[in-house]
């Protein structure tokens, strides 16, 4: 596809970028924390670490990575724990070791946690005491030999550190009984690393840096080979595209979504940290009046999120009592932003809520809208720089321009492939397109709409029907909070459409809501079937999961068949 989104960009945004500044992520690190080491860098719980003390924590951690537990460059190393200050010690010191990250999700269940190990051949772990008891019932099943261990508040001040794990652990009972008797406590490898000689291994940008696991929306979780040039690419892409609204020192962004999710990865820790900005880490970004409580203390100039978090946001009503006199960036990703979430965002704060794309094979991002953008267009912006982009039929032939097809992406953010899974990188990436299995149309300018994801796309007598649009149609409702739609099987259809519906007023009713379906939508598009809900399943990052819906959608009819042929 010719890159007519070009003419479209901002004049001080450039249509190529060098993924090659820096040797490696360490080089990028150490550059900036030279820059900056006098600077905050990250702030947790009210405590602040400075650039210097996160050089000199993650190169400790990096030096009893080398010397005690004798890792090797190459080695896998696990990270399992949620917005803390341990987390960039850790992540970077595992880098400049010349190891691989291996992120996980601290609520993954134990078989979960089990496959990931596994897959991943990680040999050594970074976990949180909380979730220990998830670790212990599968540990002794994979190749993990070192357990790294810490508490919620282990990189705070003595006083509130000890503070915060009695509170954790006594009072909010968040730390169930484990037993990992031979793990070592992260207190302990900071003091001993401390002592000990940190010798830079020999990095280069075609290294691994990241297997970053997928959703694993299909079947398990498959690990996304990330090199450090990838990253970097990606990081120097977000740069091109946002940084001419950024100010080097002085940027405070808010990083609610989780570090160990790509998204938070690249466009948070990553970009902020070369810029020499703050990053404010919520730890419990669920705890809405917590979070709004944390941001009333801070300046704040970049939020990054997803919709469901903006929209909770925006239903608190302390939060409409913030200063957003500083904001600069607002940006959303993850999912879909709705119309309704980002009309009200824009009316709060004054700042236009860019909605952007990407998957975590593609390190992630692909598309964003441009920061010059006055208002929500509904569409997920142009491709980054550096960036191509084709949209192709079943056939992978390129469809007409203005006709819809899968998104394909090519570009020095696309990963390598899926660790140990030569099949499944062969489905996905052709001759070095990644194929999104995304549904989107392009207009005249380049501006990217996503229509669906091919597998949720439900057939209605032969028609398309894409969840998405009708979601955004039931969410302009104003008694409506949240909507999900997935297809059900139909005799008549073949499928039919079924909302989830959370109110919020409770007044509403089923008829009411069709009603206005049917004001909006093509007859075969209004939902059939409607089932109020008190909240969605989600993310740890805040996604709606259709396919939760879809199970709980088949048990309900299969408890509804046996209950028949009993009667």
């Amino acid at each position: 596809m010719e890159k007519i989104w070009l003419t479209r960009y901002p004049a001080n945004v450039p249509a190529e970028i060098n993924p090659d500044n820096y040797t490696s992520l360490v080089d990028l690190f150490e550059n900036a924390v030279t820059r900056y080491a006098d600077l905050p860098a990250f702030i947790n719980m009210g405590e602040v670490m400075t650039f210097r003390k996160l050089e000199e924590r993650s190169r400790a951690f990096a030096a009893y990575l080398q010397n005690q537990l004798h890792l090797q460059k190459g080695d896998r190393v696990a990270l399992m724990m949620p917005n803390l200050l341990q987390y960039p010690v850790a992540l970077f010191g595992i880098l400049r070791a010349g190891l691989v990250v291996v992120n996980v999700n601290p609520l993954y269940t134990p078989r979960e946690l089990e496959h990931q190990l596994k897959d991943s051949g990680a040999t050594a772990i970074v976990i949180v005491s909380n979730f220990a008891h998830t670790l212990e019932k599968v540990v002794y099943n994979t190749d993990v030999k070192h357990v790294i261990l810490t508490r919620m508040g282990d990189q705070l001040s003595t006083a509130k550190g000890t503070l915060v794990n009695f509170v954790v652990k006594y009072i909010k009972r968040l730390v169930p009984k484990y037993h990992l008797p031979d793990a070592i406590s992260f207190r302990r490898v900071l003091q001993q690393g401390r002592r000990l000689q940190y010798i830079k291994p020999q990095i280069v940008n075609a290294d691994l840096a990241f297997l970053q696991y997928t959703g694993g929306t299909t079947g398990l979780s498959k690990g996304a080979m990330l090199t450090h040039r990838n990253m970097q690419a990606n990081l120097a892409q977000a740069k091109a595209a946002y940084g001419p609204v950024l100010q080097e020192r002085h940027e405070l962004v808010v990083t609610m979504l989780p570090l160990y999710h790509i998204f938070a990865l690249t466009v948070n820790c990553l970009l902020f940290v070369e810029l020499g900005g703050q990053n404010l880490l919520i730890t419990n970004p669920r705890d809405i009046p917590a979070v709004v409580k944390e941001l009333g203390k801070y300046p704040f100039t970049a939020v990054t999120g997803v919709n469901t978090l903006f929209n909770a946001l925006l239903n608190n009503k302390a939060f409409h009592e913030l200063d957003f006199s500083t904001l600069r960036l607002s940006v959303g990703g993850g999912a879909s932003v709705q119309q309704s979430v980002a009309e009200r965002w824009e009316k709060l704060t004054g700042k236009h809520l860019l909605e952007g794309y990407g998957l975590t094979e593609s390190s992630p991002l692909v598309a964003g809208n441009p920061y010059d953008l006055k208002h929500y267009s509904g569409s997920i912006g142009l491709p980054v720089p550096s960036t191509d982009v084709r949209i192709v039929d079943d056939e992978g032939q390129d469809v007409a321009p203005g006709e819809s097809g899968e998104l394909w992406v090519k570009g020095p953010q696309v990963m390598l492939g899926y660790w140990q899974q030569p099949a499944a990188t062969q489905e996905v990436l052709k001759a070095g397109w990644l194929a999104t299995g995304d549904i989107v149309t392009a207009d005249e300018e380049g501006f990217l709409r996503v229509i669906d994801h091919k597998k949720d796309m439900i057939l209605v007598s032969g028609f398309n029907v894409y969840p998405t649009e009708i979601e955004e149609v039931i969410a302009r409702h104003p008694k409506v909070s949240e909507a999900a739609v997935i297809g059900v099987e139909s005799e008549l259809s073949g499928e039919a459409v079924k909302a989830y519906v959370v109110a919020r007023d409770s007044s509403l009713s089923k008829d009411e809501l069709i009603t206005h379906c049917r004001r909006n939508l093509t007859a075969y598009k209004v939902p059939k079937l409607v089932e109020f809900v008190e909240e969605l399943p989600k993310s740890n990052v805040g996604k709606i999961l259709r396919r939760e819906l879809r199970a709980d959608n088949a048990n309900q009819k299969s408890s509804a068949e046996g209950a028949a042929k009993v009667s």
